[in-house]
């Protein structure tokens, strides 16, 4: 894809701020002249966009990306300190949900954010592999149950998996679903070839999908108990998108049929050592 790399004259002040900020140093301005692309810029641009970022007067346009598309940034609208404690320190594990979907527009919008997640040398590597009706949940959640069960059957889940080893008799003789938790939706965020950071830009951008949830008063839970499964039964993996030894992890989310009144108390939980 072409850098498609444009400034505006009428714009451009001469401020030199993506030259500066430019992480591969690909911009360059020659004396009397206005920013411009150096050579082999194609080759060594990681499409971060900082320059469209920095510019102050929206001079610069990349990657067919134009500044008056992008949202302003107005520090004074920026959560506090404060706030963000209390986004942080009030999300809880939700193992209690409401038998409805999230709306699909409300997904859409929280996987937009999640996409804007840090990822290694800006390598845009990750599927978002996401169950958006909780019929379908039901089914993938019956498959799973099965399959655990025949493996079960035949001793091919490992023995200190014991989470697994008591998911699978309390879904068939209780109708207790300790994997899934009842969740209406699944996400399963997985890693291509091209990434640097694979296993980390998979957290980093599930995180990041998990506090815009929280702030959209919808609940989440980190799904270990899915990555244990699909590891024992592989032959489960296309279910959620998965073709073979990608990096993965997955969230389970929905409306919560739960509320908490306060946040728990964990300052000091930390080990903190100054260097």
């Amino acid at each position: 894809m072409s850098l498609d790399f444009k400034v505006d004259e009428a714009l451009c002040t001469l401020c030199k701020e993506c030259v500066r900020d430019c992480p591969s140093r690909v911009i360059e301005m020659p004396e009397g002249g206005i920013p411009q692309l150096a050579e082999d810029a194609e080759k060594n641009c990681i499409r971060c966009q900082h320059c469209l970022a920095i510019c102050p007067t929206g001079a610069i346009s990349i990657l067919g990306k134009k500044p008056e598309d992008s949202t302003p940034i107005d520090p004074a609208a920026l959560p506090s300190l404060e706030m963000m404690e209390k986004l942080i320190k009030g999300r809880r594990t939700t193992r209690r949900y409401k038998a409805e979907n999230v709306p699909a527009d409300i997904i859409d919008r929280l996987l937009d954010d999640a996409a804007y997640a840090a990822a290694g040398a800006n390598r845009r590597s990750l599927t978002f592999n996401v169950v958006y009706d909780r019929e379908r949940m039901k089914e993938i959640r019956q498959s799973v149950m099965e399959a655990l069960k025949a493996a079960s059957e035949t001793d091919t889940i490992p023995k200190d998996f014991a989470y697994l080893h008591a998911a699978v008799p309390a879904f068939f003789k209780y109708r207790a679903d300790l994997m899934f938790r009842g969740a209406p939706h699944i996400l399963v965020v997985s890693a291509g070839k091209d990434a640097i950071c694979p296993a980390e830009d998979v957290v980093i951008a599930l995180s990041t999908f998990e506090s815009a949830a929280t702030s959209a008063g919808i609940g989440t839970t980190w799904c270990g108990m899915l990555k244990m499964a699909l590891e024992c039964v592989p032959g489960l993996k296309p279910l959620f998108g998965l073709s073979g030894d990608e990096p993965y992890y997955a969230m389970l989310f929905g409306i919560p049929n739960v509320k908490y009144a306060r946040t728990v108390q964990r300052s000091g939980s930390a080990e903190i050592r100054r260097l």
